[in-house]
């Protein structure tokens, strides 16, 4: 497992950024350049919590974010994960894991009970990745109902 320092930031950090838009590289080669996005598109207003995993050269290798969820969605104390993303030359090291870990403490220490997140049919990577990590399969939810590229998933927090 490579070690990595996991960092707070804003989500208007240049390291952030640049990841989210290599992961739209990435989506557009999967879906296409249309807009795949079913959801509200996340921005800082929404997502308060965005962290970076930096390698041990400070390169930023990983990122994701916490974005509380209206409690009509899915019931009080639920956030989604949004933009997780690992560059490819992190992937398979242990430092997506790592981030993961780092947004369910987030999470948890904001006292919230579960986090949900979608994430796209030609992702078979991103569904081992979560399914291994311990979350399951949920019906979609919110903007994702009506996508049938959006599969869904959920864990239980110790919070909850």
């Amino acid at each position: 497992m490579t070690s990595v320092t996991i960092e707070r930031v804003a989500w208007t950090h240049p390291d952030a950024e640049r990841l989210r838009a290599a992961q739209r590289v990435e989506l557009d080669a999967r879906y296409g350049s249309d807009d795949h996005e079913p959801g509200v598109i996340p921005s800082a207003e929404d997502v308060p919590v965005f962290l970076l995993a930096r390698d041990p050269h400070g390169e930023a290798i990983v990122c994701g974010g916490l974005r509380p969820l209206d409690d009509h969605v899915l019931g009080e104390g639920v956030a989604e994960i949004k933009r997780m993303y690992a560059a490819p030359q992190a992937r398979g090291t242990g430092a997506a894991t790592a981030l993961l870990s780092a947004l369910e403490r987030a999470a948890d220490e904001l006292g919230l009970r579960r986090l949900v997140l979608e994430t796209g049919t030609a992702q078979p990577d991103a569904v081992r990745f979560y399914e291994r990590e311990g979350y399951a399969p949920i019906p979609r939810y919110g903007h994702y109902v009506q996508s049938d590229l959006s599969l869904c998933f959920a864990k239980a927090l110790a919070a909850g």
